[in-house]
């Protein structure tokens, strides 16, 4: 089928005027998945079209990305970044220049505060029956309370921060989420408002999986940031500004250890709802997540198998800067160390550093595999890996090779 609005703009093409909300109205209405052959067809004419079209840069830029997710399916070129739309969310990139890391923290405070209160919003329309978005399979009133619960949590921290926590003061989960969601979205401007619209494409009709979308979201955002973190950390040791390295060695620690109840968020994922929708995200996968291998990568330069297996080769651009030769902190921290330059006391306080993200990013990939293996079971991953066979061998991988960690207690608390 053909939107009709679509067709009335293809008369008078206008990309500030584009119907985003009918079109996104379809594919939720169906699943991405499950849109018809017309309109891709309709919206693949609209892609030839925008190089001709007079329109601002930013304009044409947002309307591109929303194509790029939308009609991946029907390109053959589906997976986990167009999957997530995570070219919509202009996430922060370790190649941002210096004067932009100071809004880092910031810019993925606001995001991760949208993204979590957008579920709670979601949560909150579906108990009330005030939404027919995503109908089949709504979870019950507990299970609702719950992610209330858990998605506040998982934002307190960055709503402080951004000083919008001193206005949810309501004791009961479900008051608390309203307030949450009154708060961060009078504080969105309507290009933020856009964004939350344009991506959110599940691929079926299953409630949870609005939810499962967002938390991906909220965890490609926490690694976006701790890239950032972790390159200036490089930076700093290589111009001997120790007490800089462990501040973003730290901030890295933290945010990861502020991320945990996202995971926990994740964990009231109903089982049944996610072994349905995921037989339609075959293709898409947490293996082809660029910013956790970027993380991991510059912790420390992987091992040959592991840079000439799936998980590197599902991401060519991180593997390419692995093989050029990319600067890691476990380089550096030999470098500054052996270099003299240093007393003790520093090499050990940035070895502690170190050690205490190593920790958290471990616990954060035990609490990932056991996640992982209550929700897949004996199922294959849906990145053409073996699932939960595959997290169980990368668990281990060192973090760092020239400082251990201990592995700790796990994250996941539902």
């Amino acid at each position: 089928m053909s939107l009709a609005e679509l067709d009335a703009w293809s008369y008078q093409p206008d990309v500030a005027r584009f119907p985003y909300e009918e079109v996104v109205r379809e594919f939720q209405s169906v699943g991405k998945h499950f849109v018809s052959p017309d309109l891709l067809n309709d919206l693949a004419s609209v892609r030839a079209l925008l190089p001709s079209l007079n329109s601002p840069w930013a304009n044409v830029h947002t309307l591109s990305c929303f194509l790029d997710a939308a009609l991946d399916k029907r390109d053959g070129r589906y997976d986990y970044q167009t999957y997530l739309a995570l070219s919509m969310l202009q996430l922060p990139s370790v190649d941002d220049p210096s004067d932009q890391i100071p809004f880092t923290r910031p810019r993925c405070d606001r995001l991760i505060a949208q993204l979590a209160t957008d579920v709670l919003h979601f949560e909150l329309a579906a108990a009330a029956g005030q939404t027919t978005l995503l109908p089949d399979q709504r979870p019950g009133p507990e299970l609702q309370a719950k992610r209330y619960r858990l998605a506040l949590r998982a934002i307190r921290p960055a709503l402080s921060r951004l000083s919008l926590d001193s206005r949810i003061t309501g004791t009961e989960p479900e008051q608390a989420a309203r307030q949450a969601c009154a708060v961060v979205r009078s504080d969105m401007s309507d290009y933020e408002r856009r964004v939350l619209m344009l991506t959110m494409l599940p691929v079926y009709t299953l409630h949870d999986e609005y939810m499962f979308l967002r938390v991906l979201q909220m965890f490609e955002t926490t690694f976006a940031m701790l890239a950032v973190h972790l390159r200036m950390a490089v930076a700093d040791m290589a111009s001997r500004d120790i007490a800089r390295a462990v501040y973003f060695l730290d901030s890295a620690d933290e945010a990861l250890r502020q991320a945990a109840p996202v995971f926990s968020m994740l964990a009231t994922t109903q089982v049944e709802s996610f072994r349905t929708f995921r037989e339609f995200t075959e293709g898409a996968s947490a293996i082809q997540s660029r910013n956790y291998k970027i993380v991991e990568s510059i912790c420390r330069k992987p091992d040959k198998d592991r840079i000439e297996s799936v998980a590197y080769l599902s991401v060519p651009k991180v593997r390419e800067r692995v093989l050029a030769g990319q600067a890691t902190i476990d380089d550096a921290f030999r470098e500054v160390c052996d270099s003299g330059e240093l007393s003790s006391g520093e090499c050990e306080e940035l070895a502690e550093a170190m050690q205490r993200f190593a920790s958290t990013l471990s616990r954060w990939r035990n609490t990932h595999y056991q996640l992982a293996a209550r929700m897949l079971g004996d199922s294959p991953g849906s990145g053409y890996t073996e699932g939960v066979p595959y997290l169980a061998a990368v668990r281990s991988i060192a973090v760092f090779q020239s400082v251990g960690a201990h592995n700790g207690d796990e994250m996941l608390r539902t």
